[in-house]
């Protein structure tokens, strides 16, 4: 596993995604012990530099910090020198001339990750930059569908919500069609971008057309900004034309998976009955990023991904986790 940062999906193949799923496999098994932690990470320094709001994105980053017993430093744009004038660059050449190893960053700006991986020596893992890339939230995504089916190649997938600003939605779809599934998004079209069909997915601007026959229905928050720039009509005429309500599952299939990056805004773009209900993995989407996010940073710290191994006469999985 040759990879230095984690800025997208997009430049990634198929291998090193699937090395990433392997590798969170084994560290998923350390979230199900009495005492959560491992040494893998002992005596990296991790700053979590996160120049916009975040909740469930830099909690999940800091567990996993603490199970692999990485030393860990929290970043505050907003309690920061940035609110002074102080550049991108000036404010993390300073926090790296602290000796960090890792900087998880997350930007309101397209790009930033990328910019600071070609000026800062420390590995760079990007945790939501612009409308461009979330890829541990794809990562997770595709490991909760893969546990949960048992495979991706094949699977017919329905990205449904607010196509056009979403990061997610992009980062999905390079995973996804580099994993082998079909995936169809599905939104009106002034939520679709242009050209996003060279991607390699197909759209849909009826909700039954789009989700008939997908194995997983993944629905993205409706950004409830994005209403203010005329967009929509009005998020009662969304909600009835896509919002995902509990007689509308006909046109999936029967064990259909319902996924949401969150937070989820409840009777709008899915109704609360599925949110919670037996179809619904969303809370689990939670849990396995924990175990994603720590694949990741022991990964690009150098960290060996797990190979088989020969203990008597049954063949093993390594696990960089420990035993």
């Amino acid at each position: 596993m040759a990879i230095k940062h984690l800025l997208g999906l997009q430049e990634l193949n198929a291998e090193e995604i699937l090395t990433i799923l392997d590798t969170a496999r084994t560290f998923r098994e350390v979230l199900e012990r009495p005492i959560k932690k491992v040494p893998a990470l002992r005596g990296v320094t991790i700053c979590n530099a996160f120049f916009e709001p975040s909740t469930r994105t830099r909690v999940s980053f800091e567990l996993a910090e603490k199970r692999l017993s990485a030393d860990m430093v929290n970043f505050s744009a907003s309690n920061s020198s940035v609110t002074k004038g102080e550049t991108l660059r000036d404010t993390i050449q300073n926090i790296e001339a602290m000796k960090l190893d890792i900087v998880v960053v997350r930007h309101s700006s397209a790009g930033v990750p990328t910019y600071l991986a070609k000026h800062l020596a420390a590995r760079i893992v990007n945790a939501g930059d612009g409308q461009h890339e979330h890829p541990t939230q794809a990562l997770l995504d595709l490991y909760t569908i893969r546990e949960k089916k048992g495979r991706i190649a094949g699977l017919k997938v329905a990205i449904v919500g607010d196509i056009a600003h979403s990061r997610v939605a992009r980062s999905d779809i390079w995973g996804l069609t580099k994993l082998g599934a079909e995936v169809t998004v599905v939104a009106p079209r002034t939520l679709v971008p242009l050209e996003i069909e060279r991607m390699g997915v197909k759209v849909a601007t009826s909700l039954e057309e789009g989700i008939r026959g997908a194995d997983v229905i993944n629905v993205l928050r409706l950004q409830l900004e994005r209403q203010a720039g005329g967009f929509l009509p009005s998020l009662r005429e969304y909600r009835m034309t896509f919002g995902l309500e509990p007689g509308g599952l006909g046109p999936a299939t029967p064990d259909v998976l319902i996924m949401h990056p969150g937070p989820i805004n409840r009777g709008v773009e899915i109704h609360p009955d599925l949110a919670d209900g037996p179809h619904s993995v969303i809370l689990e989407q939670v849990t396995n990023g924990v175990a994603i996010r720590m694949a990741v940073l022991y990964l690009v710290s150098g960290g060996t991904p797990p190979e088989p191994m020969v203990e008597g006469n049954v063949l093993m999985t390594a696990h960089p986790a420990g035993r």
